[in-house]
Order: C-alpha cells, then structure tokens, then sequence
C-alpha cells in the first residue's frame, strides 16, 4: 500500500475517505431542502401559529388562514430558492463550490432569524421564509453540482442520490418535531423550535464544507491543473501519492475533454440558449433537457402531499393528519435508501420512465376515490388515499426524487455547467412554486379531481425522459460529452455505447490509456475494438 493512501474499494475503484466525507457533508444541503419544506405543513395547524398570522376567526375563537395568504405564506419560499438558484451560478463561479455553499448557508441562517423573531405579521414570517430560501436555493444548485464534480464516477450516481435521500430524511425530521411540539402548540414555542432547529442543523454544512478538496473541474477550470491533481489525488484516498496511475487516468480523461472547451472558459448565459459553434455537443439541448426533467419533477406532485397533506388529510377526515404525514415521510425515506441502489444498478432511463408510469397509476387511484367517495364521510375511501398516496411516493422516492439531481449533476459541461444547473434548478424552483402556491386554491375549486392533473404531468415526464434523456450511467463527465456528441446514438439506445478505451463503462482498457499512441491507430484499435466485443459478449 502506497504511504499515506487512506481509500477503500468500491465497484473495483480506490474511493477516497475524503470523497465520502465530501458527499456525507455536502448532502446536509439536502436535509434543510427537506427539513424547511416538512416544517411548513404541520406549523399551519399549530394553535398558535394560526392565532398569530390567521386572517379570518373560526366558531370556536381560535383564527385560520385565508386560502390565498397561506397559498403566499408558502410559496414565497420557492421564489426565494428560485432567485437563488439562478445567483448561485456567480457565486459558483466567482468564489468556487464550497466557498458558494458557505454562502448559502449564511443566507439560510439569516432568513430563518427573521421567521423566529415575527411576532403577530404573516408577511414578516412570508418575508423570513423568502430569504431562507434564497439560501436553499443557492445549496440545491451547488450541492448536486459540487458532488458531481468530485465524486469518482464509480460512485457519482449513490453520492448525487445521497441529496435527495437526505431531503426525505429532512421531511421525515420536521415530521418528527412538528409531532413532537405540538402538545405545546398552544404557545409560540412550539413553532420556534422548529423554525429554529433548522440553524442548528445548517452549521455542520457551513463549516464542514470548507475542510474537504475543492472541485478539481472547477480548477481546471480556472488552469489550475496542480491544484486539480491535487484534489483528484485527495478524492482517490492518494494525498501523498498524486502521479498515482488511476489519479493519471482521471486526469488524462478530464484534461482531453476540458482543454476542446477553449480552455475551459467560462461560457455566456447566451450559449444555454442559443446554438454556437464552440465544439460543446447538444448544449442548448441538454439547457431544456435539465429544466424539463426538473419541473416535471416538482409536478410528479410529491409536495402537494408534502406541504399541504397535513390540511388535506384532516380534511378528509383523519383523526390525526400528522401522524398521516409522519408514516408517509418514513416511507419516503427508506424508499429512497433503495433508490440510491437503483440509480447505480439500473441507470438513469428506465427507473424514470417506469416511475412515471406507476406514479400517474397511483395518483388516478387517489383521485378517484377522493372524487366518487367523499373520504369525510367514507372511511374506506380514506384508507385508499392513504394508501395510494404510500406507493406513489413511494416510486418518487426511488426514480424521481434522487435520479432528477443525478442528471441535472452529470448532463452540462464544464463550459456553461453552473449556468446550465442553475437552470435546470429554477425550473424545479418554479414548478414547487406554482405547486405551493395553487394547491390551496385549487383543491378549494375541484377538490381532489386535482390529482388528475398530476397524472396528466407525470405521464408526459415518462414521454420526455423516453425520447430525450441519455443514459449516463458510470459514465465519467468528460464521457458524457462525448456520447452527446455522437450522431448515431440515440436516447434509447445509449446504453449501449461506450466510450473510447473501456471495455465495459466500468472497466477501463489500461494498454489504451497508457499507450494511446497504439489506440489511435492500426491494429492495436482493432484489438481493443475486439476486447470490447468480448466484453458485452
């Protein structure tokens, strides 16, 4: 064993202890995501909460919230996380990935002192919940991007995952406090904690962030390519051995691709958008791949469950709505410990598209019972929604969920990559925010018929996926650029490409790539090419 190596093996690679690390702290960023979006469903229903920022006074003195001031109440944090998604491609850039993600936790931080301090004004608390998510979203862009670039690629999809999981590990918490504090929701204590809980929970990511390697693409990025070793190195757990083979390899792959990138100069905002010979394959493409995939995912409608199922199921008539909502945040979670299995087992493509399906199935099972019977009056009808309800997100928590910020990490290139999942990310941003924000008036105008809606949404999520998405499963970055640029390949056939000097898409032909001389050329091309063949054989 080379001094000072401290990896393990995974999929056949050295992963690096540090790589680990990286992606256990920076998916923190993805508990406050789900941790601030959990918190808001059962705060509606506190005593105290309504009696302070309710508008109108209900028979028994205590007060509620108008449709449209609780449809602003939440949803103005996802103009907030939209806003700062788009931002976040700066500070990415300016400062680099952990620097922007200490940022962000600062700006969290701040907006959730200004939601514990409100004291009798639903627009102090709306205002709070604004800034707070000017910080989360400037996290839901850099995090997945941060451990897309770092993580190796034997282990990217798992790690990129881990975001999501953590997300639904947040829900499952806020469920947990919100249960826990409300036989004290009568006091203002009660909301408080939970609000305030969530700056306790942000300060491991602020700091913890800055002790692991920087981006080594970032860094190429900026011509730093020692530094970039470096980093690369310290991710392959081979600090004090940075010439290491496998740490040249990475190095090599990376450096062919960034340098046709002009150097890696920082792209316009205009190349997102609008065609430009600059040797980048399928930019504008993979501009609207991201966004699309990303709304799309907010409109699976997993967070009309999430921010409203609280006031929904206890209009329908459960006894106990939160205890309804903390049973589904558990089935979010371990149902996402299985995705993080899926995402690496089966890729990208098929878990999306079949999870399309069976989501659109569930949710018309949902929406139909709720429709033909009303579920206040039938409690059969209520133990199917619930149920129904279980399974779908269930299926989003193991596709949906954690695949959609898989791709929006590994799809962009180096060039325009922060603008690109800044993109993608708002897209998200805006999608929960016309689903916060309509909910309450929708299911005021065509009750549960809404859930149709969904079905109509996650149905066209499966068609964009099938003829659009490649798949980038143990692809490296650079690899992906190049399969987009193959004029052959089409979406449902690109698992079957592979890359120059693989064997298979995990196991590289190490006389390619040491001898690349032999591999460009004569029969030595011939011979890998024939490696190859043997390989799928």
């Amino acid at each position: 064993m080379v001094l000072g190596k401290k990896s393990i093996k995974i999929n056949g690679a050295d992963i690096g202890v540090e790589a680990i690390l990286l992606g256990a702290v920076t998916a923190i960023g993805g508990f406050l995501f789900g941790y601030d979006t959990g918190q808001i469903s059962g705060m509606l229903l506190f005593t105290d909460f309504k009696d302070r920022f309710g508008q109108t006074t209900n028979p028994d003195g205590h007060r509620e919230f108008t449709s449209i001031i609780q449809s602003l109440l939440v949803s103005l944090m996802s103009i907030g996380t939209l806003i700062g998604s788009l931002t976040s491609s700066y500070t990415a850039d300016w400062w680099g990935r952990r620097k922007s993600l200490t940022f962000g936790v600062l700006i969290f931080i701040i907006g959730n002192t200004i939601q514990i301090t409100a004291m009798h004004s639903w627009v102090h608390m709306m205002m709070g919940r604004f800034v707070a998510g000017l910080g989360v979203g400037t996290l839901s862009v850099g995090v997945p991007m941060f451990q897309s670039e770092c993580s190796p690629r034997e282990i990217r999809g798992a790690v990129v995952a881990s975001y999501q999981l953590l997300i639904t590990f947040g829900i499952l918490i806020a469920n947990i406090i919100n249960y826990g504090v409300r036989e004290i929701q009568e006091q203002d204590a009660s909301w408080r904690i939970v609000i305030g809980l969530g700056i306790f929970f942000s300060i491991p990511l602020g700091v913890g962030v800055l002790l692991v390697p920087e981006s080594p693409r970032w860094l190429a990025g900026k011509e730093d390519w020692e530094g970039a070793r470096m980093s690369m190195a310290r991710l392959r757990g081979m600090k004090n051995d940075p010439h290491n083979e496998l740490v040249e390899d990475d190095m090599k792959e990376m450096r062919e691709v960034l340098e046709k990138e002009r150097t890696t100069a920082v792209g316009t905002w205009k190349e997102c958008f609008i065609p430009k010979k600059n040797g980048v394959p399928k930019q504008v493409y993979r501009t609207f791949l991201g966004i699309g995939i990303h709304f799309l995912q907010q409109w699976t409608g997993v967070n009309y469950f999430f921010y409203y199922g609280a006031t929904i199921f206890q209009s329908a008539g459960i006894q106990d709505p939160i205890q309804t909502q903390l049973i589904l945040g558990a089935v979010n979670v371990f149902s996402t410990l299985f995705g993080l299995w899926v995402v690496e087992r089966f890729g990208r493509r098929w878990p999306l598209f079949i999870g399309a399906i069976w989501q659109a199935a569930w949710l018309a099972v949902f929406a139909s019972m709720g429709t033909a019977l009303k579920p206040e009056e039938n409690k059969t009808s209520g133990i199917v929604m619930i149920v129904s309800a279980a399974l779908f997100i269930a299926s989003f928590a193991c596709t949906w969920g954690p695949i959609a910020w898989v791709v929006i990490g590994e799809s962009f290139p180096l060039r325009t990559r922060a603008k690109q999942a800044s993109l993608a990310t708002a897209g998200n941003w805006l999608g929960n925010f016309m689903i916060s924000f309509l909910t309450p008036l929708a299911t005021d105008g065509i009750g549960y018929a809404y859930g149709y809606v969904f079905v109509g949404t996650n149905l066209l999520g499966g068609l964009l996926v099938w003829f659009f998405l490649y798949e980038s499963v143990s692809l490296s970055l650079e690899n992906v650029d190049l399969m987009y640029s193959e004029p052959g390949i089409k979406p449902w056939n690109s698992h079957k490409w592979m890359p120059p000097g693989y064997i298979t898409r995990m196991q590289r032909d190490d006389e390619y790539f040491h001898h690349p001389e032999k591999g460009s050329d004569g029969q030595p091309q011939v011979d890998q090419e024939e490696k190859v063949v043997n390989a799928r054989v």
